[in-house]
């Protein structure tokens, strides 16, 4: 049920006028207003409604759907098959299946074996797809998976998630996306920096540390660059809310200072002002590589 209710109030948001990009300025969060993040978010909302006004003098309407909604798209780990299998249903207009739990899934790294369960199911949906590869993944490996999943090499069908930890993922990164390239694979690569930085604190706290998560972006981006392919998203566990869960950033979450708001029921998610920072790291590195100057 709050599965359900949750969908329905993002539902509203992303059609009911929220998304209004000349609401920028409405969707800062009030505890990052005092911190170097947020200011650097108010100039750049403030950047954004001058080219707005600047877009209504010319007579572009910013009022239109472009401008004032936005696509929202779900998806999870393909983990229980039985839930999985009772969602699915056969389009009826073209035969296929698709699951109906969420509009993309993934299978994870401890259930990718290539003659499992798993990637069974989720080669007999039309759904995208995803997989998500650690550094115990060989090249060959990611080759054979890739069949699998999308015999066809459908484009925009399968998403490869990394998650290595910077260091694994500059040593055996190159190679995958070598592999992917030379076999004429149709992918979309995506960073997954949380799942490979998890740890557990002497107190007893599972946590990740902020500096690690961005060096393996860093790196991720870094690889891209060098092996001329594309960075094509990012996968955070991250809140609004001013938890303490994950350690570092701006909000200088310490070993120490866990406990004051650790909220979570499974995974440390980022707060919102290391969320803020993750986000622009991401914005500076997408606007190098299009040749833009960095957002002052």
């Amino acid at each position: 049920h709050q599965s359900a209710q949750t969908l329905n109030i993002l539902r509203a948001f992303a059609t009911g006028g929220y998304a209004d990009i000349s609401r920028l300025h409405a969707w800062n969060l009030d505890f990052v207003e005092q911190t170097e993040e947020g200011s650097r978010y108010r100039k750049f909302a403030t950047k954004v409604d001058e080219s707005l006004r600047f877009m209504k003098a010319i007579g572009v309407d910013t009022a239109s759907d472009t401008f004032s909604k936005t696509d929202f798209f779900t998806a999870h780990e393909c983990l229980l098959l039985p839930y999985e299998q009772a969602l699915t249903r056969m389009d009826s207009t073209t035969g296929k299946y698709y699951d109906c739990s969420a509009h993309m899934l993934w299978v994870g790294e401890r259930t990718r074996e290539l003659d499992g369960a798993h990637l069974e199911f989720i080669r007999g949906i039309g759904n995208p797809l995803g997989v998500k590869i650690s550094d115990k993944c060989t090249p060959d490996e990611l080759i054979r998976i890739l069949d699998t999943m999308n015999p066809n090499n459908t484009p925009g069908k399968i998403t490869i998630i990394v998650r290595m930890g910077a260091e694994k993922l500059r040593k055996n990164l190159p190679g995958l996306i070598r592999a992917v390239q030379r076999e004429g694979k149709s992918v979309v690569w995506m960073s997954d920096p949380v799942h490979g930085n998890t740890r557990k604190t002497d107190n007893g706290f599972k946590t990740r540390d902020f500096d690690k998560i961005r060096s393996e972006l860093r790196a991720f981006f870094d690889v891209h660059d060098e092996m001329g392919s594309h960075p094509g998203g990012v996968h955070l566990e991250m809140t609004g809310e001013d938890v303490t869960e994950c350690t570092g950033g701006v909000s200088d979450v310490t070993e120490e200072t866990l406990e004051d708001r650790y909220n979570t029921y499974c995974d440390p998610r980022l707060n919102g002002s290391q969320a803020l920072e993750i986000a622009f790291l991401i914005a500076e590195r997408m606007r190098s590589r299009s040749g833009l100057p960095p957002i002052e």
